[in-house]
């Protein structure tokens, strides 16, 4: 999975991803996007009115951090969880504080919300 700014798979600055109420609060919603071969994967966390992005790729293995559609979050919803090897982040920055890579950060991906929908930036 390419996760770079040129992928052609990612979707281009004011796609519409969503509204804002299809993300629970504390929620996350995961996205996939492809053309061609290549694949884009992103997903928005939630928090209150925050919503922040990030390329679905764990620093540490360059897997995609949710085994299950938008289960990104920690049961208590206060930090992102890679399900393959536990590493937990803040979901306002992305810096992993546990695991295998902790100090390391996910990619944000840009989003922006207009109107009560998540656009990409």
């Amino acid at each position: 999975m390419r996760d770079t700014v040129d992928n052609p798979a990612r979707p281009t600055a004011g796609t519409v991803l969503c509204k804002i109420d299809d993300i629970k609060d504390p929620g996350a919603k995961g996205f996939r996007f492809r053309k061609d071969q290549a694949l884009f994967a992103g997903f928005l966390v939630r928090q209150g009115e925050a919503i922040v992005g990030y390329v679905d790729s764990c620093p540490h293995n360059g897997w995609p951090l949710a085994v299950f559609d938008d289960l990104y979050l920690t049961r208590s919803g206060d930090r992102i969880l890679c399900a393959a090897h536990g590493a937990v982040f803040r979901p306002e920055d992305g810096v992993c504080v546990g695991g295998p890579c902790a100090g390391e950060s996910l990619t944000l991906w840009a989003v922006t919300v207009v109107e009560g929908e998540v656009l990409t930036g």
